[in-house]
């Protein structure tokens, strides 16, 4: 099978994790190619994520880079398994690569974080705030463009309500629930969908309000997709350049730390739906 000339993020996450463990071996490319009994050239391509790397090869891979971390060497090579065509390729060439990398990420996700400052995140939010937004955000979309966008984002959602599905911890601070995006009808429809996401199994929704001292994270929001084990999360960021993923492990304590400390600060569950509730009464 030839290389790929596009692997998503996370077959290429899976070869760089491999590499990081080779290189903290102090082994070379060509000496794990030549244990491993494969060519330099495929050594190349696995740790780039361009072939796949099987499950067997996973575990004598970490065997011979002398990791002992049974948790990591199960995840990773459960990651060889994921080779099934996900419901986000039907959308391969209509949208941005990066978008679908995203939607990938969040399948196979154990547990999700959001901190969403101006914005409602993206997994709680209703198709008209959607349309309202990206019709704000990208006024030179067609109505087609816009509508298999929607369908996609919509389609994100559903890991929610997957048989296994991640939980979703969301802080969100007050000037998102404030900032009118679309009408009056969809700021209150928003509103209200909002509170019945905080009512479902595994999803928890905590607010900051405006008069809070202390909210570290007023700088920046952030999607937190943690893996099964802490060294495969991965952060998400939008930019006007598009969606932007970090996985360096000390970056993403930094991160976690952010989030931990919003948490800290945000109202508890039940003050949150009454303080939901009493902005959608306003409107």
């Amino acid at each position: 099978m030839p290389p790929r000339s596009k692997p998503t993020a996370r077959q290429a996450r899976l070869g760089a994790e491999l590499r990081k463990l080779r290189e903290r071996a102090g082994m070379t490319s060509r000496e794990a190619a030549e244990r491993l009994g494969v060519s330099p050239m495929q050594m190349s391509h696995m740790e780039v994520g361009r072939i796949g790397v099987s499950e067997s090869r996973v575990r004598a891979l970490m065997a011979q880079y002398g990791c002992h971390d049974d948790g990591l060497t199960d995840a990773l090579a459960a990651m060889t398994k994921g080779r099934q065509r996900g419901w986000w390729e039907t959308f391969r060439g209509l949208l941005p690569d990066v978008t679908l990398d995203l939607a990938e990420f969040e399948h196979y996700a154990h547990r999700l974080r959001a901190l969403q400052v101006v914005h409602i995140p993206g997994l709680l939010q209703t198709e008209n705030y959607m349309r309202s937004m990206l019709g704000q955000a990208m006024p030179d979309l067609t109505a087609e463009e816009l509508d298999r966008i929607i369908e996609f984002r919509l389609q994100r959602q559903r890991v929610l309500e997957s048989e296994e599905p991640p939980t979703l911890g969301a802080v969100i601070h007050e000037a998102a629930l404030r900032i009118r995006v679309g009408s009056r009808v969809t700021a209150r429809e928003q509103l209200h969908a909002l509170l019945d996401a905080a009512g479902r199994p595994g999803v928890q929704v905590r607010v900051v309000p405006f008069e809070t001292d202390g909210f570290t994270g007023s700088g920046f929001s952030m999607h937190y997709m943690e893996g099964v084990v802490r060294q495969l999360d991965t952060a998400q960021f939008d930019t006007v350049h598009g969606s932007v993923f970090v996985d360096d492990v000390r970056q993403l304590a930094g991160y976690r730390d952010v989030l931990d400390r919003a948490e800290k600060v945000a109202l508890s569950g039940s003050a949150t739906r009454q303080f939901i509730h009493r902005i959608a009464s306003d409107l």
